[in-house]
């Protein structure tokens, strides 16, 4: 549901507006909610889902090319990071929140009604709230969009995209599962990757602005490479470390891909912003498959090596791990190679532009 309402939501974000998509957003969100609540088998609960993924996609659709059109420059990449930190930041809370009430045996019908609440704070947020009219180069027509998407900046971003989002959305989906038998806890593995990752985009107006966009992402391939190779080596309280690096590398990713193609491809738009949102998450749907048959496949390799179920299982994590690391391995070479890039053609532009006067 996610990208599909991604994209949908760039191609009508200047015919109906943020507003008319987020109050989309809240419809699906609802629906979501309450059909996970009732369903009574599995395709209900599909549908439950892809209502909910409709949501969240209808808000980024809706709020990224919002931003784009309130800020500018480094305030804009400042406020991009500033929205998406609540995408970590809403994990810590709810799984903090949900262990605490399953602690008290609360149930987890009633945990899901919860989820209610921030969207109807949301709804009223939005509910007769006066927009800003989008930026006239970005919404002459849905033609100049598609066209500044075909350019060749644009298709590098749209791969580099794919390979972000599998590199931060691939371990943390599998993290749990395959480092389980490790010596961490799972679940503060994931509290502290999400915990860092919020507090880092509410202060990636000061990084960005000290390392540059392509400087960030470089730097973000390289801890992640090191987190996610240290998740392949490491057990007991050092995986934390990893969890750590790890988090440092992934954070930035996603809201800076969204500012790179702001500031570098105005012209394609809501729609580009869309597009460029939306491949990610449909990467990760790609990408999860292949991982779940590595795991398979690795199980298969390493059991006849020991009886130790726990020991198989740390075995199979660790190896999967180690190839998860080739993602991010992969995005330190062609982030160096966008940083050298783009450093050559702002100084070309530099030299060509007459002095200010």
């Amino acid at each position: 549901g996610f990208p599909i309402s991604m994209v949908l939501g760039g191609i009508f974000y200047y015919k109906v507006g943020a507003a008319n998509i987020m109050r989309v957003a809240f419809v699906a969100h609802t629906l979501g909610i309450v059909l996970t609540i009732f369903a009574q088998g599995y395709s209900l609960l599909l549908l439950s889902t892809l209502f909910i993924g409709f949501g969240n996609g209808c808000t980024e659709a809706a709020c990224n090319p919002l931003i784009a059109d309130l800020f500018a420059g480094k305030k804009m990449d400042k406020m991009l990071n500033r929205f998406h930190m609540w995408f970590p930041g809403g994990i810590v809370i709810g799984s903090l929140l949900s262990k605490f009430l399953t602690d008290r045996q609360v149930g987890w019908e009633t945990q899901m009604w919860l989820i209610m609440v921030p969207t109807i704070i949301y709804a009223f947020l939005v509910y007769k709230r006066v927009f800003p009219a989008p930026k006239e180069e970005a919404a002459q027509s849905l033609s100049t969009n598609l066209k500044a998407m075909g350019s060749p900046l644009f298709i590098f971003l749209f791969c580099c995209m794919a390979l972000t989002a599998i590199s931060e959305f691939g371990p943390q989906q599998w993290v749990g599962v395959i480092m389980a038998k490790s010596g961490a806890s799972p679940m503060l593995v994931l509290a502290l990757v999400t915990g860092v990752m919020a507090f880092g985009r509410f202060f990636a107006g000061s990084v960005i602005k000290l390392f540059g966009q392509t400087g960030v992402l470089l730097l973000s391939a390289i801890f992640a490479t090191i987190g996610v190779y240290l998740f392949s080596v490491l057990t007991g309280p050092s995986v934390y470390f990893a969890a750590l690096c790890f988090a440092v590398g992934v954070c930035y990713f996603w809201p800076t891909m969204i500012g790179v193609t702001a500031r570098k491809v105005p012209l394609s738009g809501a729609l580009g912003l869309s597009v460029i949102g939306g491949i990610g998450m449909f990467s990760t749907s790609i990408f999860q498959p292949i991982i779940g048959r590595w795991i398979d496949n690795s199980k298969a390799e390493v059991s006849h090596l020991t009886a130790d179920i726990q020991q198989v299982e740390l075995l199979v994590g660790q190896t999967t791990m180690a190839k998860l690391a080739l993602f991010p391995a992969m995005l330190i070479i062609i982030f160096l190679i966008f940083y050298i890039w783009q450093r050559n053609l702002t100084k070309r532009t530099a030299v060509i532009a007459p002095p200010e006067l």
